[in-house]
């Protein structure tokens, strides 16, 4: 894990008016060392010494920074990860309906460049201003299945 990603988060807490207190500290290094969207459930699992009360409201603080993006499933359980722009690794997710479980995927590049053009193609006709692209894909998983 680059070290850019503490100092980038506690940049982004600062200008939230937060600090990056230890447990803030803990969850980042933990969804850092995944390669996949973790829920509440599996952050605590980590062995990283975290309470359940303060995972919640550190995870609340750390969504309104930008710091973690929350993904929310057919399940119970939202799964997190880190902001995109942290990882710098633009991925997509395939979630599955029935089990919540989310499994990160690239596209190959001309169609990511096809998905930036159908963008900006819709942002010219709306008038919207694009500032990034995700796409999940919903359905059921091969355990599932």
């Amino acid at each position: 894990m680059a070290l850019d990603v503490h100092a980038t988060a506690t940049a982004r807490l600062r200008a939230d008016g937060q600090r990056y207190t230890t447990g803030r500290r803990a969850l980042v290094t933990a969804l850092a060392s995944s390669e996949r969207p973790l829920t509440i459930p599996q952050l605590l699992d980590t062995g990283k010494g975290l309470a359940q009360s303060s995972v919640y409201r550190n995870l609340a603080v750390l969504e309104r920074a930008a710091v973690v993006h929350r993904i929310v499933t057919a399940d119970d359980f939202a799964r997190y990860e880190l902001a995109e722009d942290l990882t710098e690794h633009h991925h997509h997710h395939l979630i599955c309906a029935r089990c919540g479980d989310v499994t990160d995927f690239t596209l190959p590049g001309a169609l990511e460049d096809e998905l930036d053009a159908a963008a900006a193609k819709v942002a010219r006709r709306t008038g919207f201003s694009v500032d990034r692209h995700q796409l999940d894909l919903v359905g059921t998983c091969p355990t599932c299945r």
